[in-house]
């Protein structure tokens, strides 16, 4: 008897789980063939230079929200998978490259990746772009991941055109302690993926700001947007519960805060995390 409660009491689980799930997460939606979902890979311009992108666009005649994905350090674990959830969702997503990063010319600086964030923005809600690509410009979110993480914080604290901002275990440069006192082989090793830098380099950038880049300080200027800070199990959630927590003393009423019990790159919670993210653009959305 007590083998076969057990089961049920497993099957229980899993169908609550599966309830919990967003179809977008695990199911097709239906074809549109009039307007089909689709890939694009304009080059967003930067002070210059055209940042290889990849736009996801949603789906179905338009206008759809749209959501900007930014990348890590270097980029090793680019969400790409959270970005195919989110088109299914409805909503287009443009992931761009950094100066100096996975095919993207120019080089690489932490100040080069806060202008290229912008920029991406500014590219979102160009009128020839918000037509070309559908895009519901009242309804352009910002997301990012570790290093993405706080450029994304950066530009939509002082952009009001963000309609809100997701952070995922993000790194807040400005109180890294550890990256300003010592080079690690993962910091070095990182680096030398990128063009145009060096750890020592990156090093010196980070000393340099550090008073400015401390990204608690922008915790405040969300107010009345949502929020979305999910952290895991890689050192970041300290950092980033502070951030929610100064948020939400600015009298921010909307944000949400979600532990993952997993690693910096949500390897075995690919689909909580997707989960997450999606239920929140809901919201965001208004559906």
């Amino acid at each position: 008897m007590k083998t076969v409660t057990n089961f049920w009491a497993v099957v229980l689980c899993a169908a609550s789980l599966l309830a919990q799930t967003p179809q977008a997460v695990i199911a097709d939606p239906p074809a549109d063939k009039a307007h089909p979902a689709r890939m694009e890979v304009p080059d967003v311009p930067s002070h210059g230079v055209g940042l290889y992108a990849v736009f996801y666009l949603a789906a179905g005649d338009g206008p759809h929200p749209t959501l900007l994905l930014m990348h890590g350090f270097p980029g090793n674990e680019q969400n790409m998978d959270l970005a195919q959830a989110v088109r299914r969702a409805g909503w287009n997503v443009l992931v761009p490259h950094y100066r100096g990063s996975w095919g993207s010319p120019g080089d690489f600086s932490f100040e080069h990746c806060i202008e290229d964030t912008q920029a991406a923005v500014t590219f979102l809600n160009d009128p020839a772009n918000v037509k070309k690509y559908a895009i519901d410009a009242r309804h352009i979110v910002l997301a990012g991941h570790s290093m993405g993480g706080f450029m994304v914080a950066d530009v939509a604290a002082h952009d009001p055109r963000v309609a809100g901002v997701a952070l995922i275990s993000a790194w807040d440069i400005g109180r890294d302690k550890e990256a300003v006192d010592s080079i690690s082989d993962d910091f070095r090793e990182n680096a030398s993926r990128l063009k145009g830098t060096s750890a020592e380099t990156l090093q010196q950038e980070i000393k340099r700001n550090r008073q400015a880049w401390d990204f608690i300080d922008w915790a405040p200027l969300m107010k009345g947007r949502p929020v979305l800070v999910i952290d895991s199990n890689d050192g970041l959630q300290p950092v980033n519960h502070d951030f929610a927590e100064a948020a939400k003393k600015a009298g921010d009423g909307r944000v949400t805060e979600m532990h993952l019990d997993t690693d910096h790159g949500y390897s075995d919670r690919r689909i909580a995390l997707e989960s997450a993210v999606v239920r929140w653009l809901e919201q965001v959305a208004g559906r």
